[in-house]
C-alpha cells in the first residue's frame, strides 16, 4: 500500500487539543470532526487539505488527552498518512486501531517542507519527497499491523 499527497507541516508537541479541540467532542460524526481538524493550530487546514494529503510533524505528535477523536478527525479530513519524529504512544495506538497509517522518521520529519509532494510505501517504509528527490527510510509496519491498516482498523481486521 502507498500514499501520495501534499504535505501539511507542523512542529513539536502537536497535542490532541489542537488536532481536534475539546469543544467538538460532543459529536460522533466523523465528517463534523473533520470540519474542525487542526483549526486551533492552522485555520486554513480544512480549506486546503485534499484527499491523500500527508501531515508531517516533529516530535511528540498527538500528545495530551488520549482521545480517539484526534486520529479520527485527521483520517476523516482525507489525510492518508502522518509522519513524525515521534508520536505520543496512545495516539500511535489509536491511529493503528482506526487504520490511520503513521510512520516515525526523524530525518524525514526535519527535512520535508510544507507543500512538498511526498509518496510513502508502507510495505518498505520508504518515504520519497518528490519535490526534492530525497528519500528517507522509516521502519515498515510488521505484517500484523499492516493487516490492521489495510483492513481499515482493528475491528475490521477481526471480522471474518
Amino acid at each position: 500500500m502507498t500514499a501520495k499527497g501534499t504535505v501539511h507541516k507542523y512542529g513539536d508537541n502537536v497535542d490532541t487539543d489542537v488536532i481536534i479541540p475539546a469543544r467538538y467532542l460532543n459529536t460522533a460524526s466523523h465528517a463534523e470532526l473533520a470540519q474542525h481538524c487542526m483549526e486551533d493550530i492552522d485555520k486554513n487546514f480544512v480549506k486546503t487539505v485534499k484527499p491523500g494529503d500527508i501531515i508531517v510533524a516533529n516530535k511528540n505528535f498527538g500528545c495530551g488527552s488520549s482521545r480517539e477523536h484526534a486520529p479520527i478527525a485527521i483520517q476523516a479530513s482525507g489525510v492518508s498518512c502522518v509522519i513524525a519524529s515521534t508520536f505520543a504512544r496512545i495516539f500511535y495506538r489509536n491511529s493503528i486501531n482506526i487504520g490511520l497509517p503513521i510512520l516515525e522518521c526523524a530525518e524525514a520529519a526535519q527535512e520535508i517542507a510544507e507543500g512538498d509532494e511526498v509518496q510513502v510505501d508502507f510495505a518498505t517504509g520508504v518515504i520519497a519527497d518528490l519535490t526534492t528527490g530525497r528519500q528517507f527510510q522509516a521502519e515498515p509496519f510488521p505484517p500484523f499491523i499492516q493487516n490492521i491498516i489495510d483492513k481499515g482498523g482493528l475491528l475490521n481486521s477481526l471480522q471474518k
